[in-house]
C-alpha cells in the first residue's frame, strides 16, 4: 500500500521545485517534507527526486506522480458526498494538460472558458510543440494534450478535433525588400524566416510541398504565437501563422500572405488518460465543442 502523505509530498516538489515551496504548498515543514520524501525512497529502493535547483522528477518519481494526479481527480468526484462526514472538502486538484503555443493563442481559451465556468476548476498547463504534447502524457506529466500525434498513447483515448490551418505571412515591406519580382524557389530559399523553435519544421514543410526548396536561409528562433506574429508585423521575417489569428492584419494590409491560397492544415488530436473522473470528461465536452466551432473540419 502506498503512503499518500509521501506521495503528495513527492508531487508538490516536483511541482514546486523544492522542498521549501513544496512546504509551504503542503502546511508543513521542509524537513517534514524531506522525511517523507527520503521514507518512501527507502520502502521502494529508488530515487524520486533529483536534488538541484529546481528539482526534477525521475522516471519512477514520475511515474509516481502521474498515479498521485489520478487519485486526486477521483477522490475529488467523492468530496461532495464525504463532505457532510469530512467537514470541508480541500481544494479540487488542477487538470494538467500539455497544448501547443498556437492553440492556445486561438481556440483553446474557448474551451478552457467553457471548462472553468461550467466547473470551477483550474488548469496546469505545459506548453509544448504539437508534435511533442503527446510525449507529455506517455511521461506521466499530464493527464491530457492536445497534439498532432495520432499514435494511440497506452492507457488513452485518441479523438481527432479537426486542423488549425497555417498560411506564409509577411509585411508589405517584407515583400517589397525580399520578394520584388514575386515569390518563387530562388527567392524564398533566401528570405529570412521564422521558426518557432528547432523542432518547428512548419515553414520547412510548406516551402518543401509548395516550392520543392530547402530552406537555408537564416532562421530567427521566436519561441512565442505573438511573438511569431509581431516580427512579420515589423518586417523581420515570414513565417506559418494561424490563419484565424492574423486574419485582422491581412484585412488591414498589415500582413500579405505569399503567395495567397497555399495554407497548410495541421491536424490536432485531443488524447486523454481513460480515467472515470468527472473534470476529466467536462474539459473533454469542452475541447470538442470548441474545436467543431473554430477548427477546419478534416479534409
Amino acid at each position: 500500500m502506498l503512503d499518500y502523505p509521501a506521495l503528495a509530498a513527492v508531487s508538490a516538489v516536483v511541482l514546486e521545485g523544492s522542498f521549501e515551496r513544496a512546504a509551504n504548498r503542503l502546511g508543513i515543514t521542509p524537513s517534514a517534507v524531506s522525511q517523507r520524501v527520503r521514507g518512501l525512497e527507502e520502502r521502494l529502493g529508488a530515487i524520486l527526486i533529483v536534488r538541484g535547483q529546481p528539482c526534477t522528477a525521475t522516471e519512477p518519481g514520475l511515474a509516481l506522480c502521474a498515479h498521485f494526479d489520478r487519485v486526486q481527480l477521483l477522490e475529488a468526484d467523492l468530496a461532495p458526498a464525504l463532505a457532510p462526514m469530512a467537514g470541508q472538502a480541500g481544494p479540487r486538484p488542477p487538470l494538467k494538460v500539455a497544448i501547443n503555443a498556437d492553440s492556445l493563442a486561438t481556440w483553446f481559451p474557448c474551451a478552457a472558458a467553457a471548462f472553468t465556468l461550467a466547473t470551477g476548476l483550474l488548469l496546469d498547463l505545459t506548453v509544448e510543440d504539437e508534435a511533442h504534447t503527446a510525449d507529455r502524457l506517455r511521461s506521466g506529466e499530464v493527464l491530457a494534450a492536445v497534439t498532432s500525434d495520432p499514435e494511440p498513447v497506452q492507457g488513452c483515448k485518441t479523438i481527432l478535433l479537426g486542423a488549425l490551418r497555417y498560411g506564409a505571412y509577411a509585411s508589405p515591406a517584407f515583400m517589397g525588400r525580399h520578394f520584388p519580382e514575386g515569390v518563387n524557389a530562388s527567392s524564398l530559399a533566401r528570405a529570412p524566416c521564422m521558426r518557432f523553435d528547432r523542432r518547428d519544421r512548419l515553414q520547412t514543410r510548406w516551402a518543401e510541398e509548395t516550392y520543392r526548396v530547402s530552406l537555408n536561409a537564416a532562421a530567427h528562433r521566436v519561441p512565442s504565437t505573438n511573438g511569431f506574429v509581431d516580427f512579420a508585423l515589423a518586417g523581420i521575417g515570414w513565417g506559418m501563422q494561424p490563419v484565424s489569428l492574423v486574419r485582422p492584419h491581412v484585412a488591414e494590409n498589415r500582413l500579405m500572405e505569399l503567395p495567397p491560397g497555399l495554407q497548410l492544415d495541421v491536424k490536432l488530436y485531443w488524447t486523454a488518460a481513460r480515467l472515470h473522473a468527472t473534470s476529466l470528461h467536462y474539459l473533454t465536452d469542452a475541447i470538442r465543442t470548441a474545436a467543431s466551432e473554430h477548427l477546419c473540419a478534416d479534409r
